[in-house]
């Protein structure tokens, strides 16, 4: 627009440079979609790590092989996966928390937030929740705090693992909003309400409370009295010695925890109890790291012979509760409800397939910006290649759609080059040979943590998604994720150690094999493609050529946005040709193409000749890009002349 100056003066005007910038997609981010212990259903959760792996996922877990398939990518390479949990049948753990009027108040489910959305987080792992309250607050009426712990059980003995700690909670609306505050933070539990909890009180704290005590109770206490305590198990009768009658609180807790914790031994969880004071209660809670501790027993404490519980308002408005809610706790005292968590039965190929429209199974990935590699573990362990092919044709047809590449592996009874090219012609009849899809042959041996590291055998996709995570970063997606260098991290041994003359087999198949050599050890020794059997003269053979194309196809997709309802001329033209020239000389200096100039190495045109006035008018512009892929040296060939001396 000319600008058009009003009064004498000096005026700047800021001209666009025309130049635009297209980046590089990215190559090496994994899906992997299956079984896991934990997490949320048909949901994607990102990670960077195995860290958050056993965040999202609980890590590795015998039960489940697509856990070993996503540790296994970290472990070769990589960086970034997605996983979407898969498991219809599995239902969540949860308790229901009742108010001191024994009225329901609170819910708390098994669960995380992911994207603003309260998700459960299902299975037996929930069963390891435990939730402790109590009203130590600058207002113990509108006020509560809430410990949220998950314990792992060590020889007969609770240790929480992690621990998340939320203080000065209300259930009324306001900054500290229990629901608003834990749901948003907590990777553990969400919490509910029901409409018609909403007069209900706070939930009632855990652990034993006595009732309101006063100075003139503490001075009738003598100096030697007997308490009965019941564990729910029995009844213990305990000397508590006072030397004088306390003259405060402090000191009658104090006093009541050395006598209790005295009167039994040392491994027993009532020698571990801690007695404290909350406003003018007593609160007792008896220790945690004991093989006899129960969250759900209900203890009480009753006057034996003495008027010790009766000065202790033991009696009068005491008040028991559990030790701490759990899903495992029976119903009683102030907790209503405990549902045990169930991880549900083994996936079958409806569920890994899904449905779109709900985007559930692998279409759940609708919900990912982009990734670039598929595996799905299970797929294999379906029973018949009929199964098998149930889930992968339709996944083929999704990362083809989504510029991926899809992992395709042989069945753990694939144990003979025989069987693995039996397989290879059913997978090929079944139409699963497609240039996004590829295999690998054979199994892979891990070391299992769930049977003393043991090894067993498992698919190969995890641990080749790592290796191409790897390579990528290295050098670059042009070059084959094979060779000496693609050493295989972590692999125990290989299900079938090949020959020479069997990898001559599968190879002009289109099966890559997985190699054992003396000094490398166990490396990826193929780089084709489901297309690059030899017969079918594919374009797309090798697998670095068929990602090289996609990663140019992503990365103009993302690049040339900008030109959508751009006025379809020259001008645009001129911004496209040379923002996609400017990316391709800075791939052939990177050495992604064959090619000594850059003439050579690939061709970048839009002008009138790709675009006519007939394109114009139907609002369409071309661009065409070309490039001269490298192709990976498969066999080197040594040429080696005997050289007759002159003197013989």
């Amino acid at each position: 627009m000319t600008f058009v100056p009003k009064s004498p003066g000096v005026y700047f005007r800021e001209i666009p440079s025309g130049a635009r910038t297209i980046v590089g997609a990215s190559t090496s981010i994994a899906a992997f979609v299956g079984g896991f212990p934990r997490g949320p259903l048909d949901t994607p959760l990102r990670m960077f790590g195995q860290a958050d792996f056993g965040n999202a996922f609980g890590g590795l877990n015998s039960d489940y092989p697509t856990s070993f398939a996503v540790s296994q990518f970290f472990l070769n390479g990589g960086g970034q996966a997605y996983g979407v949990r898969v498991s219809p049948d599995a239902t969540a753990a949860l308790l229901v928390m009742n108010d001191t009027s024994n009225q329901p108040t609170l819910r708390a489910t098994a669960g995380r937030q992911v994207g603003g959305v309260s998700l459960d987080d299902p299975g037996e792992w929930g069963d390891a929740i435990r939730i402790d309250v109590d009203t130590i607050t600058p207002d113990p009426t509108t006020q509560f705090n809430l410990t949220v712990s998950e314990v792992l059980d060590e020889d007969g003995i609770e240790v929480a693992q992690r621990t998340e700690v939320y203080r000065n909670l209300t259930l009324t609306a306001g900054p500290r909003n229990a629901l608003d505050v834990v749901n948003g933070a907590s990777t553990i539990v969400q919490l509910s309400r029901d409409a018609g909890w909403a007069a209900n009180g706070l939930p009632t704290p855990t652990g034993f409370y006595s009732g309101a005590i006063t100075l003139g109770d503490l001075a009738g206490i003598t100096a030697a009295n007997d308490i009965d305590v019941d564990l729910g198990a029995g009844s213990e009768t305990v000397s508590v010695p006072f030397a004088s009658p306390p003259t405060t609180l402090a000191e009658a807790a104090s006093g009541l925890q050395a006598g209790l914790r005295a009167a039994f031994p040392a491994d027993r969880l009532w020698a571990q109890l801690t007695v404290s004071v909350v406003g003018d209660r007593l609160r007792i809670v008896p220790g945690r790291a004991s093989p006899d501790y129960d969250p759900g027993t209900v203890i009480s404490i009753a006057d034996n012979v003495s008027d010790l519980a009766s000065r202790l308002a033991i009696d009068a408005a005491a008040r028991a509760n559990v030790e701490q809610y759990a899903p495992s706790n029976t119903a009683a005292a102030f907790q209503s409800t405990a549902t045990a968590g169930s991880d549900g039965a083994a996936n079958a190929a409806a569920d890994l397939r899904g449905d779109r429209a709900t985007r559930t199974g692998f279409y759940a990935l609708d919900d990912v910006r982009g990734f670039n590699m598929l595996s799905i573990p299970e797929a294999s362990e379906l029973g018949s290649v009929a199964n098998l092919a149930s889930v992968m044709s339709a996944a083929a047809t999704y990362c083809t759609e989504k510029r991926a590449m899809l992992f395709i592996d042989p069945p753990e009874d694939t144990d003979t080059i025989e069987e693995a090219e039996d397989w290879l012609g059913q997978i090929a009849d079944a139409g699963l040979r497609t240039p996004n899809t590829v295999t690998y042959y054979p199994l892979v041996h891990l070391p299992d943590p769930g049977s003393e590291n043991r090894p067993r055998p498992f698919a190969p996709s995890g641990t080749m998604a790592g290796v191409w995570a790897r390579t990528d970063r290295q050098t670059g997606v042009w070059k084959a994720p094979a060779g000496i260098a693609a050493r295989l991290t972590n692999v125990i041994a290989l299900d079938h150690v090949m020959t020479d003359q069997e990898n001559g087999v599968i190879n002009p198949l289109g099966m890559n094999a997985l190699r054992n050599f003396d000094i490398p050890g166990n490396v990826s020794w193929g780089a084709r493609t489901l297309v690059g059997a030899d017969l079918l003269a594919s374009d797309w053979k090798y697998i670095p050529v068929r990602r090289m194309a996609l990663f140019i196809e992503s990365s103009l997709y993302d690049g040339l946005q900008w030109a959508v309802f751009q006025p379809n001329d020259e001008p645009l033209w001129n911004e496209m040709r040379g923002a996609v020239t400017a990316f391709m000389q800075g791939l052939f200096r990177q050495g992604a193409f064959q090619g000594a100039s850059p003439r050579d190495a690939y061709i970048v045109k839009c002008d009138s000749e790709t675009t006519t006035q007939a394109d114009i008018n139907a609002g369409i512009v071309n661009l065409f890009v070309g490039f001269a892929p490298l192709r990976p040296a498969e066999f080197v060939i040594v040429s080696i002349q005997l050289q007759i001396s002159q003197d013989a």
